[in-house]
């Protein structure tokens, strides 16, 4: 028999008793249960006497919050109050969103995923092991969960957390995180989610040194075992869970591409990394073609850091232009990647089938001037200098193509970073760009924020005030000129809480294109950009309502394409905001 299950009318019955109930999060309301539940549930004299409402509840905790001595210690506060009570979190989280974004997701997450051995406190989600592929289905079963009962799986192996690399098992706080955003942005029901951390080993010898490390201890797997554990993996949620989006979370560059065309024909999946980062960039950009006047078929695409973000960015772009009608081959030619190795062109014997499909004619550079790049060996943090030459200890390439150089010759009006190299949107490219283009749209998308290629002041002075700017990690408005000038944050969350809740409603089969260029339409057309100052996108305060809106737009689309499963209504916001969980109390009553 199950100890925890909910009836018709959403109430929570149990046969749980005492401690065992404060100790399930999901039905834990501390001083909040009545004098009925707490006889029945068997806490009398387990809580103090005085009856608490959930606001005094969320003031309390809201001071204790305030209180902490800086973001990782609020981290830690939040992620326990989460493990206590999980309505009272959300209720917080919901309440100061804009506020405590940064602190459960990017960037203060990256922190707590690099302290995540030392800071174990308790287990939230699914720990899945590639040297036990045997125990898969009996692991996902212990989240006492039926086929029915889930709508969302974020599953990460960790390999490419933000802008930090492979940090092994301590990558499932970005899947909690992530769904965290999920519940507080989009109203999805926490209870029929799941995180999962598919521990495939890590590179990262500090953590395989460390003797408090509790992942496992040996370097991540070849391809093929990789291959065979993802496979079973995906077999299995399949079978369990037949409703959920597979959510794929920060997976390494050699993988993300290859699993999202393996499954997504096959499987309700989606890779926030790529095709996330690609709808909110997308939204920005089309914001931007209102504010410029110029179509997105017309504009010249330069994007720094040809990874899975800047391959995902550049992908929705190019079917945006595809469909307004552009073939596809032409819509590519709007832009030029510049990665380690400098300006991609074909004649590289490295690229990843990602990059090869931007790469550029070797001919059509011949006569550039090739004085360095990225840098294979460049670390974060460090400055391009005018030119592309790297400052000593990273080296550029002696023979690429560097930033500064594609910029010159290209004389880009739309420029994208993705590369996690701090400072790389330099004055001097940034001037150059500025001279050829009336209103140059920057979009300097890395995070965390110290790894941002720019900052919104320093481009918004060294272009006199006409960069259309919106970054990855938050910033500050600027004031300049006698006008202020919001920063729209470039935050998947604007796109992946909506798409989770219109993939919800509609019962989708699968994620298509179309849903995606959807949800980055809702996105853009939530911004009046007439105003001067005003942000590309939507503000982070507002995303309860960014996702109504995203969810009914992809809702649409997979009604369109043919998609759907569910019925839907002729007002689909009214529908989808009817399916968006509140973070309130509900009755518990003894089984």
């Amino acid at each position: 028999m199950r100890a925890l299950w909910r009836d018709e009318d959403g109430a929570w019955r149990t046969s749980l008793r005492g401690r065992q109930v404060l100790a399930d999060p999901r039905i834990n309301k501390g001083t909040a249960f009545g004098d009925s539940e707490r006889r029945d549930l068997g806490l009398t004299g387990l809580i103090p006497a005085a009856h608490f409402t959930l606001e005094d509840q969320v003031a309390r905790v809201y001071a204790q919050y305030r209180r902490q001595p800086d973001d990782l210690a609020r981290n830690v506060t939040l992620n326990a109050l989460h493990d206590r009570n999980e309505v009272l979190f959300y209720r917080l989280l919901a309440g100061h969103l804009s506020e405590m974004l940064p602190i459960v997701y990017t960037p203060t997450v990256g922190q707590a995923i690099e302290h995540y051995s030392h800071e174990y406190r308790r287990p939230r989600g699914i720990y899945l092991s590639v040297d036990h592929p045997e125990l898969i289905e009996a692991s996902l079963l212990a989240s006492d969960l039926g086929p029915d009962e889930v709508d969302l799986i974020v599953a990460t192996d960790a390999g490419a957390i933000l802008g930090i690399g492979d940090w092994g098992v301590g990558g499932i706080d970005i899947a909690v995180g992530k769904l965290a955003v999920y519940t507080a942005a989009g109203g999805i029901d926490p209870a029929r989610t799941i995180p999962v951390m598919l521990d495939v080993g890590t590179d990262r010898q500090s953590l395989l040194d460390d003797p408090l490390y509790i992942g496992n201890r040996h370097p991540r797997v070849p391809a093929a075992e990789y291959d065979a554990f993802l496979d079973e993996f995906v077999r299995a949620v399949g079978k369990l869970f037949p409703l959920a989006l597979l959510h794929w979370e920060d997976l390494g560059v050699a993988n993300a591409r290859r699993l999202l065309e393996r499954y997504r024909d096959e499987r309700l999946t989606f890779n926030d990394d790529m095709q996330g980062t690609g709808a909110v960039n997308l939204a920005a950009v089309l914001a931007a073609t209102r504010a410029t006047g110029v179509p997105l078929t017309g504009h010249r695409i330069v994007i720094f850091g040809m990874g899975t973000a800047g391959a995902g960015i550049a992908d929705q772009l190019t079917a945006a232009m595809v469909a307004e009608g552009v073939p596809e081959a032409e819509a590519r030619r709007r832009f030029w990647a510049v990665d380690r190795q400098g300006l991609l062109t074909r004649d590289m014997t490295a690229l990843s089938d990602l990059q090869r499909r931007y790469a550029r004619d070797p001919a059509e550079v011949a006569d550039w001037r090739r004085d360095g790049c990225l840098g294979k060996h460049a670390v974060p943090g460090e400055r391009a200098v005018p030119g592309g030459h790297m400052r000593p200890g990273g080296p550029g390439v002696a023979d690429g193509l560097g930033l500064a150089e594609v910029v010159v010759r290209v004389h880009p009006t739309v420029l994208i970073g993705t590369s996690t190299r701090a400072g790389a949107f330099t004055e001097a490219v940034v001037r150059d760009m500025a001279a050829h283009a009336e209103r140059p749209v920057i979009l300097p998308m890395s995070n965390p924020t110290a790894l941002s290629e720019a900052a919104p002041a320093d481009l918004i002075r060294w272009t006199s005030g006409r960069a259309l700017v919106a970054t990855g990690s938050p910033f500050g408005a600027v004031d300049h000129g006698g006008i202020r000038y919001e920063i729209g944050q470039a935050n998947n969350a604007l796109i992946f809480p909506g798409l989770g809740l219109g993939v919800i409603a509609a019962r989708a089969r699968r994620v298509t294109d179309g849903m995606l260029l959807a949800a980055a339409r809702a996105v853009a057309g939530l911004v009046d950009i007439s105003t001067p100052g005003a942000p590309l996108l939507p503000r982070v305060a507002d995303l309860r309502e960014t996702s109504v809106a995203v969810a009914a737009a992809v809702a649409g689309a997979a009604e369109a394409e043919g998609v759907a499963s569910a019925p839907l209504d002729a007002d689909l916001a009214g529908q989808v905001r009817a399916l968006m969980w509140e973070p309130r109390y509900r009755p518990v009553r003894p089984a």
